[in-house]
């Protein structure tokens, strides 16, 4: 009996941490330790949050409100936290004001209630386009799960953004195919013993192909300069969006960069990539100096 318990029972553990890891999730954790380190020699963020269609949304907010505006969103799971470097960083925060957003249903825009709707979602974050006071329009930031839903912000609200710079984005629906074990996290154990934040990914990662479905015929919508970067290591989505972006953009200047030496996390290894993208973007329109 003591050998058939060990049987049935070890397998859990092992078990719990694969469906965790293939469960999906698109973006590395929060290095929440780290983030006070980066504002250690400087000007901390400051933080708001709004209400909207019953939901409440959290963003980090610095630099001058005239300067231009670069919002930043996040991937699956993830927080406001993946961009803190760049916040911190002296140069960009005396040339442009940023925020970066915890998407709804992460960090503290009500952790653990995701919203499956890609325009949903960009209705929830309009708001952080309508506090832009610098007269240009916004360039959106977005890694991983963060690039969908800032080219549906393109979409819907094409008068207020300027550009977009899209980090490893998950994009093409044909890529996105689920597995039978993102679906454990519906039973109870599982449910109690995988983090929060990795369900919430898990619940707005399943519906993405028919999400991505729904935006289709929209891509031709979106006239701004859009940047593309993606790294050809990258073994959580393809890089094969990247020539979705070629076929679909056609009304964009798109600038796709594939990184032979790249994974996934090209805003914690390469963040100077973004950083020339924003610079670009800003040297090109007439709004830096």
């Amino acid at each position: 009996m003591a050998m058939l318990e060990r049987t049935q029972f070890t397998w859990i553990p092992t078990f719990i941490t694969l469906t965790i890891i293939l469960c999906g999730c698109r973006s590395m954790p929060d290095k929440t330790l780290f983030v006070s380190e980066k504002f250690a020699s400087g000007n901390m963020p400051a933080f708001h949050t709004y209400r909207i269609d019953g939901r409440t949304i959290h963003y980090a907010d610095i630099g001058d409100a005239s300067l231009p505006l670069v919002v930043f969103v996040h991937g699956s799971p993830g927080s406001w936290k993946t961009f803190a470097g760049f916040m911190a960083d002296p140069y960009l925060q005396d040339k442009v004001r940023m925020i970066a957003v915890d998407r709804p249903g992460f960090g503290q825009s009500e952790s653990g209630r995701e919203v499956k709707s890609l325009k949903r979602q960009a209705a929830l974050l309009k708001p952080i386009l309508d506090r832009n006071r610098s007269g240009s329009a916004t360039i959106l930031v977005g890694h991983s799960f963060g690039g969908p839903v800032i080219s549906r912000m393109a979409m819907d609200y094409s008068d207020q953004v300027g550009a977009l710079i899209m980090i490893s984005p998950t994009i093409d629906p044909e890529l996105e195919n689920t597995s039978w074990y993102q679906h454990l996290v519906k039973v109870p154990l599982f449910k109690i013993l995988i983090p929060k934040n990795l369900i919430t990914a898990n619940q707005e990662i399943l519906p993405l192909k028919g999400e991505l479905e729904k935006m289709l015929t929209h891509w031709n919508q979106i006239h701004v300069p859009v940047y593309l970067f993606h790294g050809e290591r990258d073994r959580l989505v393809s890089p094969e969006n990247a020539g979705f972006a070629e076929r679909m953009l056609v009304n964009a200047e798109l600038k796709v960069y594939l990184m032979p030496e790249l994974n996934h996390y090209i805003p914690w290894t390469r963040p100077d990539l973004i950083k020339f993208a924003i610079i670009d973007q800003l040297e090109n329109r007439g709004s830096f100096n």
